[in-house]
């Protein structure tokens, strides 16, 4: 039976689970906002505590590896290789947009036949987002993508598709074809992680603990600062 400690920080919501052989043996999460760089290391010494307390040995460390926020994504990961190298155990990286498919599952009674479409917001009308089967083999590899209209235009021609996860909020007004249908509420927490944590353990599919990296699937690009002093003489030379 493994022991696994699941790390999620890949949106706003920061938490910690900790299960052996599918049970939940303590977790911790936080909805009120990207507060991960004070919650996490809180979160992940009470679930060592447990371990300690209990006398189990830790097997493994999964950590979500996204898409998702950058820095949420950094800081998940840095935690996850920290302890899974000084503790000299496996790493596993569970795929954010799969994790949110597997919640979907959970949180009610769905048909086999539909297809599962997670989104996280990617600012504007932007999102990642993939296609997956119940299996999670995927129809659409995860991507960044542009929303409007014709989005998923083919496949919801020929199949329904569930959409759920935060970015899909803004496909509702868009994707408006009957066999579109939304889920709400959908957020990816540790809790959800297991089953994923744990079949990959199973399947012995590792992490590189010294090389690996987050999967942002595209380049982060920072604002340019804003200089006041030149905006306001540029106003005031148009006026």
């Amino acid at each position: 039976m493994a022991t696994i400690l699941n790390i999620e920080t890949s949106t706003e919501v920061c938490s910690v689970a900790l299960s052996r052989d599918g049970d939940v043996l303590d977790h911790h999460e936080n909805y009120d906002g990207p507060a991960h760089a004070t919650l996490l290391s809180a979160y992940v010494d009470d679930a060592l505590r447990y371990v300690r307390s209990r006398e189990l040995v830790l097997d493994a460390v999964a950590v979500s590896i996204g898409p998702g926020s950058y820095t949420g994504l950094r800081i998940g990961l840095s935690q996850a290789k920290g302890l899974a190298f000084g503790m000299n155990v496996p790493l596993i990286g569970v795929n954010t947009l799969q994790l949110l498919c597997v919640a979907a599952m959970f949180s009610q009674v769905i048909d086999d036949e539909v297809l599962y479409a997670p989104m996280l917001d990617a600012r504007r009308m932007e999102v990642y987002t993939a296609v997956y089967r119940p299996d999670l083999t995927p129809v659409l590899e995860p991507q960044p993508m542009i929303l409007d209209q014709s989005s998923f235009a083919d496949l919801l021609d020929e199949n329904t598709i569930l959409f759920m996860g935060n970015g899909s909020d803004k496909a509702k007004t868009l994707l408006t074809h009957p066999n579109a249908r939304f889920i709400s509420g959908i957020k990816p927490v540790a809790l959800d992680m297991i089953a994923l944590s744990e079949r990959a353990f199973r399947q012995a599919d590792f992490l590189d603990t010294a090389y690996s990296t987050p999967m942002y699937l595209k380049s982060y690009q920072a604002a340019k600062p804003r200089n006041k002093v030149l905006e306001a003489a540029v106003t005031q030379q148009e006026n």
